[in-house]
């Protein structure tokens, strides 16, 4: 979709009362209004309780049905609630992507027996102990549930891994042994192999667990009409069974059913590596973007902005890049911590919102607040919306040039009057750059739309301008209507 913004419609520390799929629903027309054109939701289904964020997975098939884990709803609603949020955000012509967590399970049902070996936590090829017998949490009955939806229980063989040893209350890195398992290849090579992250760890090389998971993924798809993935965790998960996964839904739901990846890594050579495996069947979220980005706002004038895009992946695969500013994983008190400095923002969401290349994903907490505090940053997220749906057109020229002031233009399309824009973005002093626009705006009288400067320019007949940018500050300028 030309000029499409996706919305992170939620943060980490969003009240357990069970009402934003209420609240989503309500908001479907404003999030229209604003250019919204998909809504990225948190995982759905039930946790290891209703203050679940969702990543504690416990049921895929319950997302607000059954009575399990002592709730009925999840911690933003019941199922019917969630449908009529869809159902509205479609409405307004807006798409859904689910977060779907695969990588492992919680708050299982009952122990288990099994072999399985401690493992080194910063190496995990590394044993430290010989296989034993321990009891782990790995039965997964789902009572509340039943057969509804689907019949397959959960067993011992269908984890590579757990983190606790309830015969003598152990917490640690367990590799699961019987039967010869091993950990998945095509994961991230951090910590000699990154196959575990928490809690049980599903083999995705079990037969029975790839054909599972592939049921749920048509038929929840199916079930709730969704568009679209933010697939979790990706760097722990066997390459090979994404791809496969991905395969198995589009056949079913068509090609055009999109997905993201996190794959939370800045290095660039990883994640082009990464899609390659995949052969490039999804997108990913730009962290190194991200980072470059914290980085900067975090030293300031001593950042060198000439080089705020380089080692991307909106640089090196402009059309697989979902850009993004903070996201809950990013956020204060969390367990990725490397949030955007509060001054730098407005320049970060000019940078992805205005730039031609990328998928930028809106953060709620940047746009509503975190904790039930309001954003500061609405008000110009709103402007900076306003003129991508508006002005954000045509083709990108860089000026990259310069340590302490860089900006492009983008020279708008002549089936959109009055499109056309320039972005200057300043770490230190008051600045201005001549930077071209193209010489069908000759004439044209240009404003500055953020509130940083009063003045106007005049675009030249060469379709040049002098724009000037405050110290610290972006400033955005289009064409005068």
């Amino acid at each position: 979709m030309k000029n499409g913004v996706m919305m992170q419609y939620f943060e980490w520390n969003l009240p357990d009362d069970g009402k934003l799929w209420e609240q989503l629903k309500e908001d479907a027309e404003h999030l229209h209004d604003i250019g919204v054109t998909a809504v990225w939701i948190p995982p759905a289904y039930k946790g290891c309780g209703s203050s679940d964020v969702g990543y504690g997975v416990y049921d895929l098939y319950d997302l607000g049905e059954f009575d399990q884990k002592g709730t009925v709803r999840t911690k933003y609603g019941t199922r019917e609630e969630l449908e009529q949020a869809i159902d509205a955000l479609h409405a307004h012509s807006i798409s859904v992507y689910l977060d779907a967590v695969m990588n492992h399970k919680a708050g299982a049902d009952r122990v288990e027996t099994c072999m399985a070996q401690l493992v080194d936590p910063d190496n995990r090829d590394q044993p430290i102990s010989e296989p034993y017998e321990i009891d782990c949490w790995t039965g997964f009955d789902f009572p509340g549930r039943g057969d509804t939806y689907s019949d397959f229980k959960w067993h011992w063989f269908h984890f590579s891994g757990t983190d606790y040893n309830e015969r003598d209350k152990k917490t640690g890195i367990y590799q699961i042994v019987s039967e010869g398992k091993a950990w998945s290849i095509g994961v991230d090579g951090e910590n000699g192999n990154y196959d575990y992250l928490m809690f049980s760890d599903i083999d995705l090389d079990h037969p029975e667990v790839v054909a599972e998971l592939q049921r749920w993924g048509i038929w929840v798809v199916r079930e709730f009409n969704l568009d679209g993935m933010r697939l979790d965790a990706v760097k722990h998960m066997h390459d090979r069974f994404l791809q496969k996964f991905l395969e198995a839904v589009r056949a079913d739901a068509g090609d055009k059913f999109y997905a993201v990846g996190e794959y939370w890594v800045e290095d660039i050579n990883t994640l082009e590596e990464y899609l390659a495996n995949i052969n490039y069947e999804m997108d990913l979220f730009d962290v190194a973007l991200h980072y470059n980005l914290c980085a900067a706002s975090k030293s300031g004038r001593d950042y060198d902005l000439s080089h705020l895009l380089d080692g991307t992946l909106v640089a090196s695969h402009p059309t697989l890049a979902v850009t993004f500013v903070d996201n809950h994983d990013s956020q204060l008190g969390s367990s990725l911590e490397s949030q955007v400095e509060d001054w730098f923002k407005p320049s970060a969401y000019a940078l992805i919102l205005l730039m031609e290349h990328g998928y930028p994903c809106l953060f709620y907490g940047d746009y509503y607040g975190v904790k039930g505090e309001p954003s500061p940053h609405r008000t110009v997220i709103d402007t900076l919306l306003e003129v991508r749906r508006r002005c954000a057109y045509g083709k990108q020229t860089d000026y990259f040039d310069y340590p302490s002031v860089v900006g492009f233009t983008r020279c708008g399309v002549d089936d959109k009057p009055g499109s056309g824009l320039a972005v200057l973005i300043s770490n230190g002093d008051d600045a201005e750059k001549l930077m071209n626009v193209g010489e069908t705006h000759a004439g044209e009288t240009w404003r500055e739309v953020t509130g940083n400067r009063d003045e106007t320019i005049v675009i030249g007949d060469d379709g040049n301008g002098v724009f000037p940018v405050s110290a610290g500050k972006v400033a955005v300028w289009t064409p005068e209507v």
